[in-house]
């Protein structure tokens, strides 16, 4: 009895994660699909495929990018980013979205510096990522600190902390190992 339970989670251990990555996959292929795809169907009907959603909206996306790099269509996104940057309440919601997608996409990367956070007091330590080196731009009582983000293990939340730059040693470890390490709670270690 004790060998058929063992198998039985043996059975679970193996098929749970493989069907979970491949449940995950269909929702982000369907929902990725359905951005311009719910669009398409009513056109095209009987003769929709599976996938043309996405591949319509990397066309747009890809369109839009050379167009914000020309100067006439360029000035023009140019001026509707400084309107949403001036109306009330927008440009909060606005900044933050734009600020977040600059960071884990543009140029200049803020979870690329992975960190040791040491906490003296009582010996712990946490790995997180540098957000901001400069956070004294808000206030001078943060001189001589960076924003760093530490995640949540089995989460995408996490926590922003302001530490003292004493208290952080630069790790060369790769972001994603880094982050497969902290959400998995250690058990992924490569």
């Amino acid at each position: 009895m004790k060998a058929i339970a063992k198998y039985f989670i043996n059975g679970i251990l193996t098929a749970l994660p493989i069907i979970l990555v491949f449940y995950v996959l269909v929702k982000v292929f369907d929902f990725l699909d359905s951005i311009l795809g719910d669009t398409l169907k009513n056109y095209m009907k009987n003769d929709y495929i599976p996938g043309i959603g996405i591949l319509a909206t990397i066309v747009l996306l890809t369109i839009l990018g050379w167009l914000s790099s020309q100067y006439i269509s360029g000035r023009f996104i140019s001026l509707l980013d400084s309107a949403l940057e001036r109306i009330p309440l927008v440009k909060t919601l606005y900044s933050v979205i734009k600020d977040t997608f600059q960071s884990l996409l543009g140029e200049k990367r803020s979870f690329s510096t992975v960190v040791l956070v040491e906490m003296p007091e009582n010996g712990l330590k946490s790995i997180g990522f540098i957000t901001t080196d400069n956070p004294e731009v808000l206030s001078e009582a943060f001189i001589g600190h960076v924003a760093v983000y530490i995640p949540q293990t089995f989460q995408i939340a996490g926590f922003t902390f302001l530490v003292p730059r004493a208290n952080i040693t630069v790790l060369d470890i790769k972001p994603e190992d880094a982050m497969k390490f902290i959400l998995s709670g250690g058990v992924a270690s490569k």
